[in-house]
């Protein structure tokens, strides 16, 4: 078996030529015209980004595609046959093709299968004239598994609605779209947007943290993250850790307010902000009102990080940080929006930041940082600016809980004006960890937001 990675921008000028490098067509007109007669399909090629396995006879050399006759919502084929500018319209069973004269030629036709799902499945492409004749031609559309990419909040409590994101959520008559949850209890009240991309549903009881598995009439799927994911927790503000046996919270200079009250998600939650406090429309600098800082150690000679002072790479392990995501859950009230300010999630190894004198030696025999916050303001230190308000010019979340993930290889790439950053993270820059409402290069609207913040935690992301 052979795997082809296919570039769709190379591929679409590929196709194009292919009634020149596949079979012998005629040139191309200066003009697109639809043509006259009976369309013909030959064969069809897959151009998906990525093809696996190869149906091709021994004695072809044919090189930009596999031979198919079935495919995916969304894939990318390319039809071969005879007199195809007489197409007019396309359908694949009862789903109408968007065709591109562009992509047409005598002898040539790509077209993406349209992304709806069929209410009538015949398994053929239709191949209409201007004439309204109607050409048809064996094919088959495969409806995948559901896809799921993310949830609402993964710590949706059991009782309220929550929501995944992903595709082909279908809830066929004869068998029921379910979710099933880790310990085995279903969601209710399951309810599917038009698109079939949004699955809304009340959760159930359930302790249990674990995947959900979604499951159609196509097929199982099981989650990547993990319902009430405990894997990897930095900062729930309310359970000693494992390593001290102690709950993390503020370790720095200031001490941002750790609070319980009636919005609480689980517990105890850190919050930036509040109702007397103004962001400039900069996001200038207010590290007393905007800033959750912890830095490891506690001032020992040599440093030992016991108890609260533990590296954050004691909690989890960032050895593949590359594959890695910083989630949160957020809470911000729909009467104090966010609409300034990046919150600049920042890490950093203890050579540049700890919780202690600069140029004390820890037990490994490091040379600390100590206290200060010169190491991350300016462009070297990469780190990521999050600032979902810049969409629209405000944001807050409807005043509910939802999870936030900020995928590290991808995000942190930014230094703290907002520019590229010049440096480059390794595993050992996450032992400490801030995040700060401030600048990042971005203006806004003076505001007096309120962020909500919990379960701080470094998982696995794929």
């Amino acid at each position: 078996m052979k795997t082809a990675r296919y570039n769709r921008g190379l591929l679409l000028a590929l196709a194009a030529a292919a009634g020149l490098t596949l079979t012998s067509c005629k040139d191309e007109p200066d003009k697109y015209e639809v043509a006259d007669g009976t369309p013909t399909i030959n064969y069809i090629r897959c151009l998906s980004t990525e093809i696996v396995g190869n149906n091709d006879a021994a004695d072809t050399h044919y090189t930009n595609g596999e031979l198919v006759t079935s495919a995916s919502p969304q894939s990318l084929l390319c039809l071969v046959g005879e007199n195809l500018r007489s197409v007019y319209e396309m359908y694949f069973n009862d789903q109408k093709a968007i065709l591109n004269s562009s992509y047409i030629t005598d002898n040539t036709l790509i077209v993406a299968i349209p992304r709806g799902i069929p209410q009538e499945v015949s398994d053929k492409i239709y191949m209409i004239t201007e004439s309204k004749d109607t050409i048809a031609y064996d094919f088959s559309v495969v409806i995948p598994a559901p896809s799921v990419n993310s949830m609402s909040c993964e710590y949706a409590e059991a009782g309220s609605t929550a929501s995944v994101y992903g595709n082909y959520f279908i809830d066929d008559p004869n068998v029921p779209l379910t979710v099933t949850f880790p310990n085995g209890k279903q969601a209710t009240d399951l309810q599917i947007s038009g698109s079939y991309s949004t699955l809304s549903f009340t959760v159930p009881e359930c302790e249990v943290s674990g995947p959900i598995t979604v499951t159609s009439i196509y097929g199982s799927t099981t989650t990547s993250f993990y319902y009430k994911d405990t894997r990897g927790m930095l900062f729930d503000f309310d359970t000693p850790n494992a390593v001290t046996g102690v709950v993390l919270g503020n370790h720095g200079w200031h001490a941002r307010d750790i609070l319980a009250d009636e919005t609480s998600l689980s517990g105890n939650f850190v919050q930036l902000g509040d109702a007397g406090t103004t962001l400039g429309a900069d996001g200038a600098w207010n590290d007393s009102k905007f800033s959750f800082e912890y830095w490891p150690g506690n001032w020992a000679d040599p440093e030992t990080y016991q108890g609260d002072g533990v590296r954050l790479t004691s909690l989890a392990d960032f050895s593949k940080w590359e594959n890695m995501a910083i989630k949160f859950e957020m809470y911000i009230p729909s009467s104090n929006p966010w609409q300034a300010g990046a919150m600049q999630v920042i890490v950093g190894g203890v050579d540049k930041v700890s919780n202690g004198n600069a140029g004390v030696k820890d037990i490994d025999g490091n040379t600390l940082g100590g206290a200060n916050n010169t190491y991350f303001n300016n462009n070297e230190l990469p780190r990521a600016l999050y600032r979902p308000w810049t969409a629209t010019g405000s944001y807050d979340t409807g005043d509910q809980w939802v999870t936030v993930t900020i995928p590290i290889k991808s995000a942190f790439t930014y230094g703290m004006s907002g520019a590229a950053a010049t440096g480059s993270l390794t595993a050992d820059d996450f032992a400490s960890l801030i995040i700060f409402v401030c600048g990042g290069g971005v203006n806004g609207t003076e505001c007096q937001p309120i962020i909500k913040l919990d379960n701080i935690r470094a998982v696995p992301y794929n």
